[in-house]
């Protein structure tokens, strides 16, 4: 139906019969001549609808409105002088159109293609127009290429594709499963993967020393900006191998992804632990691309003659005292401004936004009569202040003081435009704790999966424990992880004690792995990447919903096809379920 795409065109085409196929991007009748901009997934080119030189082909021009869709035959001609259009890629040249035919027809459009102020709502409910839209094309020719390179580049690594089950075994690994129900086995369920992780185990003890996946997965929980119901992620498994080499294979697909999709960037990542990433930056994504860090200050308040920064110095462990150097902030904040920061960090648990100021003649700060003096000369030089710095405190318990901190950072450096968008800093985090006691919890989860390699099991404090397990962060975004995997079986059945899974429960959860951990398990260890965010990152979007060519709403819906909506009553007792009508309740929470 077609001898070229638009932009396969050229002025070396001049002169050549051709037929192309595409939509009506616009049309313009001058004087009689008809202008048509077709339109398909190469771009646009320019139709010349002439009487002279084809009263057929004029005759459908004339009934042609946008979005029709069109094949046209006709001779490729250089643009008259002066009338080219530089925008175009085919802006030198047109077709003279000697046939034309409307292959169908459109209704007319529920919004104005390439209308920016459209509504994401109406976008995704027509989402198969918001898809003809050139930019559109152009991410998902952008992730094509990604995923070709992820695929050459672990191929010629060695690594085996293997397509792993999407219906399972609930299992529990951080957040709700979406359960299937069986109909021949009737009260039972399936589960979705919220990853391939047991089954890529399972394979490296089957002997295929080197596995990967670009796999489906699926997580029934709260959604965001960067989260989706399902979603795509880059999925790794190696044997015999250390963490240095895991990591070095995830840097190498980076670079060969990154390469394909433009972009060029240097290995090997700079290397963080948990610890340091918490201390200094308030969480464990830390965005490198600014250099304000946070600074340790409690022992200066352990004889401060404030009781509440008195108290809080006392339990070091427990709490921590934070300062935030802003080089020259004194003289770019306003006291307006302090007090918006002061609202912003009391959104995330502070209770104030204690700061001094550094001017010439000295420092300035209530809390400053608090402090005994040599305490504040050791800050002074701690923190290196000089004149026109100004400093923000944040105290109480550790967590709270962390993530308060760490996002006071993120928005000083905001609101200073100190972020470059056009810069990709890359990190690895690791030697994350191997547990964590969540408040109001009366036993330890684990911070990543209970299937890590701990680094130092026998430890007397649990939560000392670290664990062999990493993440890659990009910009302040998480972008996958991953870590050694326990391979003996002593160790997983520790492991499952420690976070209160009993040996009855463990064996019906995970009887099959704990069975194949005794037939000879080699030591292994992989990674998986969100491919979603990975794209929203390179292509510059605002939400992985932008990346995903029909995603779900924040509210897990599907507005093209209204799904998840109601079934059958005979499909229902098939399944011998029925429904307990609830309260509608808002998703989101």
């Amino acid at each position: 139906m077609r001898t070229h795409y638009c932009t396969d065109l050229d002025q070396n085409s001049v002169g050549e019969e051709v037929t192309l196929a595409g939509w009506v991007n616009s049309y313009r009748d001058h004087g009689g001549v008809i202008f048509i901009d077709l339109r398909d997934k190469s771009g646009l080119i320019q139709l010349v609808c002439d009487p002279a030189d084809s009263t057929d082909a004029h005759k459908t021009a004339s009934t042609v409105r946008d979005e029709f869709v069109l094949i046209a035959k006709g001779k490729v001609r250089l643009r008259k002088e002066g009338l080219e259009n530089p925008r175009l890629k085919t802006g030198k040249i047109e077709v003279v159109v000697d046939s034309l035919r409307v292959e169908n027809r459109s209704d007319p459009l529920p919004f104005t293609m390439g209308d920016p102020n459209v509504g994401e709502d109406i976008r995704l409910k027509y989402r198969y127009l918001d898809l003809r839209r050139e930019d559109m094309f152009k991410t998902f020719e952008l992730r094509s290429k990604a995923a070709i390179a992820a695929r050459n580049l672990l191929d010629s690594l060695g690594f085996l594709e293997v397509e792993t089950p999407i219906l399972t075994k609930s299992t529990p690994e951080g957040a709700r499963d979406y359960l299937v129900p069986s109909r021949v086995h009737n009260g039972e369920f399936y589960a979705l993967p919220q990853s391939p992780q047991l089954f890529k185990q399972l394979l490296m003890i089957g002997g295929f020393d080197r596995y990967f996946q670009i796999a489906k997965c699926f997580r029934d929980e709260d959604l965001r900006a960067d989260r989706q119901p399902e979603f795509t992620q880059i999925d790794v498994e190696m044997s015999f191998c250390t963490q240095e080499d895991v990591m070095g294979v995830a840097e190498d697909l980076l670079k060969a992804v990154f390469s394909a999709c433009g972009h060029e960037i240097k290995t090997p990542f700079k290397r963080i632990t948990y610890r340091e990433s918490m201390e200094k930056y308030g969480n464990d994504r830390p965005d490198l691309r600014f250099s304000l860090e946070l600074s340790d200050v409690i022992d200066l308040f352990e004889n401060c003659e404030s009781p509440i920064f008195a108290q809080i110095a006392q339990y070091k462990k427990l709490n921590r005292i934070k300062a935030l150097k802003v080089p020259g902030g004194d003289t770019l904040f306003s006291r307006k401004t302090i007090k918006e920061l002061e609202s912003f960090v009391s959104r995330f648990g502070a209770k104030g936004l204690a700061y001094i100021q550094v001017k010439e003649e000295g420092l300035k700060g209530p809390i400053l009569k608090f402090l005994p003096e040599d305490a504040v000369e050791t800050m002074k030089s701690r923190l290196d202040l000089q004149v026109g710095d100004i400093v923000f405190f944040g105290a109480g318990e550790r967590k709270i003081v962390w993530d308060y901190m760490g996002r006071l950072r993120t928005e000083v450096a905001r609101r200073l435009d100190l972020i470059d968008d056009n810069r990709f800093e890359f990190v690895w985090v690791i030697d994350f704790p191997m547990f964590e006691l969540e408040e109001g919890e009366l036993h330890l989860k684990a911070l990543h999966h209970p299937f890590t390699m701990p680094k130092n099991i026998d430890e007397d404090d649990l939560e000392a424990i670290d664990s062999m397990a990493y993440d890659v962060v990009l910009n302040g975004i998480e972008l996958g992880g991953g870590s050694i995997r326990i391979h003996k079986l002593d160790i997983q059945q520790k492991v499952f004690k420690m976070l209160g899974i009993s040996d009855e429960e463990a064996e019906e959860k995970f009887g099959f792995l704990l069975d194949a951990l005794r037939f000879g398990a080699p030591p292994h260890g992989g990674f998986a990447l969100g491919f979603d965010r990975l794209m929203m990152l390179i292509d510059k979007k605002e939400s992985i919903r932008d990346v995903i060519a029909f995603p779900k709403t924040q509210s897990a819906t599907c507005l093209l096809t209204r799904a998840p909506g109601p079934v059958e009553e005979e499909q229902l007792k098939e399944l011998g379920i029925r429904i307990r009508k609830q309260p509608k309740t808002d998703a989101s929470k």
